[in-house]
């Protein structure tokens, strides 16, 4: 108490010990406020779920110009609100072109090496960037993830003739290696094939899981052999139909091969005008639940999209 009055004698003293005094006082409540707002509040987080679609016309051409007043969406049938909206994104795009090199192709081997260059040099912008992967019994990626054109057709005209077609083992190393790639950017999944599944050791469930896993979205371009149905193996058609529903993209079946050229075209344009639909998912989904998304569009439009995803600790690699 002798020093209390004798601090309190001295104005400089006393100055100083009211100014300790009131910045202990301010600690303590800060942290008591700090303690009742952990404790009173739970926080949830809800992560953006973002959904490229693609709208295009009767004749196939993509539709320009529609605005988010123009889609609808809901997740398991719950109607969304739209928080991200971008028309004709130019987000950077990774690809992962995956070629069957199968004894079924092999007559047809060469012309779509050729056409894959001609791809490659359409579709690759400097800040996007392609692998190519060879898919014959094996698969075997030939190039790194790259921008440079000369090398990535370089690596397409390696692609070698091989016995079988592990059409799902190709699916699932693609999408696995386009999920390494940095995020934020899209990612594709190029697959020219005569859709003969032979030798994977990857089940369908397997290629499926792992393209939405890594939302990938999947370009099927299906070269026929034979026209007639019953004349051939459609189980890997039907397969990549069914994962193309759940990931985006599309299927474009070609009886003559002229026409893979065009398909090319197709594709290219298509990922130059995807438009970008983002949402908070509500209610939040609990976690590990697969979720499906509907999407619809003003004007009777056909549309492509990722109609499905996973939430965290639904899929782990394998």
């Amino acid at each position: 108490m002798k020093k209390y009055f004798a601090a309190m004698a001295c104005p400089a003293r006393s100055l100083r010990w009211a100014v300790l005094f009131a910045c202990a006082m301010a600690a303590v409540i800060t942290a008591r406020a700090r303690q009742q707002q952990s404790v009173g509040e739970i926080r949830v987080q809800t992560d953006l779920v973002n959904i490229l679609a693609s709208v295009t016309d009767a004749n196939g051409r993509p539709v320009l110009g529609l605005g988010q007043d123009a889609f609808q969406l809901s997740e398991e049938g719950v109607p969304q609100t739209i928080a991200r909206f971008e028309a004709q994104t130019n987000r950077p795009v990774d690809l992962a072109l995956m070629v069957d090199a199968s004894a079924s192709t092999y007559k047809d081997l060469k012309f779509e090496l050729d056409a894959a260059a001609h791809f490659i040099a359409q579709v690759v912008r400097p800040d996007d960037t392609l692998s190519v992967f060879e898919i014959t019994e094996n698969v075997t990626q030939l190039s790194d993830f790259s921008a440079n054109v000369p090398q990535l057709q370089q690596a397409a005209h390696k692609i070698a003739p091989g016995a079988g077609t592990s059409l799902y083992d190709a699916v699932v190393l693609g999408s696995h290696a386009l999920r390494r790639r940095p995020a934020g950017r899209r990612r594709a999944i190029v697959l020219v094939t005569d859709a003969g599944e032979t030798t994977s050791v990857s089940k369908f469930d397997d290629a499926r899981r792992a393209a939405i896993a890594s939302e990938t979205l999947l370009y099927a371009v299906v070269i026929r052999p034979v026209k007639n149905e019953s004349g051939r193996n459609t189980a890997g058609e039907h397969a990549l139909i069914t994962i193309m529903h759940s990931t985006g993209g599309a299927m474009f079946i070609l009886d003559d091969l002229g026409q893979l050229d065009t398909m090319f075209g197709r594709i290219n344009d298509e990922l130059r005008t995807q438009y970008l639909l983002g949402y908070y998912p509500n209610p939040t989904p609990p976690p590990g639940s697969d979720r499906h998304v509907r999407v619809t569009v003003k004007g009777g439009y056909d549309m492509q999209y990722r109609s499905e995803y996973f939430t965290a600790g639904r899929y782990a690699s394998r």
